[in-house]
This record gives structure tokens, sequence and C-alpha cells, in this order.
């Protein structure tokens, strides 16, 4: 399980400390994982599969595709999710809050420009 812990927080392209941040744990943990010097608790692979929509499966026994496929709704709420939980006022965090602000006119608006734009 180790070097698919690893191989997760890789795909992810994410530190060891950003890894164990999103999961609420200490690095250290997670390093211990990825060296083999401890088994996370069930707890912890729960965390890992919801968090980051892993196949328990494949976190566990090697079987199967490693991210559990998402519809387009999913990843969008998953997405949406994701920025508004952060607690700095990120760029992604603001565009969002623009967006929720905007006309039904500003939206055809919107649409008209990004139909220009895919025509580039």
């Amino acid at each position: 399980m180790k070097d698919r812990i690893k191989r997760i927080r890789k795909e992810l392209d994410l530190t060891q400390q950003e890894f164990a941040d999103r999961l609420g744990i200490k690095r250290g943990g997670i390093a211990n994982y990825e060296v083999g010097r401890n088994e996370p608790a069930d707890s912890v692979i729960s965390l890992i599969c919801r968090e980051f929509d892993v196949n328990e499966n494949w976190l566990r026994q090697g079987t199967g595709t490693i991210f559990l496929e998402k519809t387009g709704d999913e990843r969008v709420a998953s997405f949406i999710g994701s920025v508004l939980a952060c607690e700095e006022d990120s760029f992604k965090k603001r565009f969002i809050s623009l967006l929720s602000t905007l006309s039904e006119s500003q939206w055809e608006a919107l649409e008209k420009m990004t139909h220009i734009m895919q025509g580039l």
C-alpha cells in the first residue's frame, strides 16, 4: 500500500505536507505510510478515498483504476466545493463568487464571448 499512497500523491502533484493538510493529519504520518513504517488505519484509508476520489479496491489491493470516474456534474460540484473550502481569498474563489452574481443577460454575453474565443 505504501507505493500506492505515494503514487496517489504524485499523480495529484502534491507534497507530503499538502497531502497531509488535505487529510487533516501530520506530514510525518504520510511519510511513515509511504516508507512502509506504518499502515494507515481504515479511517485514514476511507479519508484518502473520499478526499481524492480514489478507488478503495485499488488502494487496498491494487486492482481496478486509481481514481473513481465522475460525471461532469460531480466534477463541477467537487471543484466548487474544494474552492469554497479554501480559507484564503484565492482568484478561483473570487471568480466563482463573481459568477454567482451574473444576471441572465450577462450569462448570455459570456456564452457569446466563449463561442467567439473558441472560434479563434
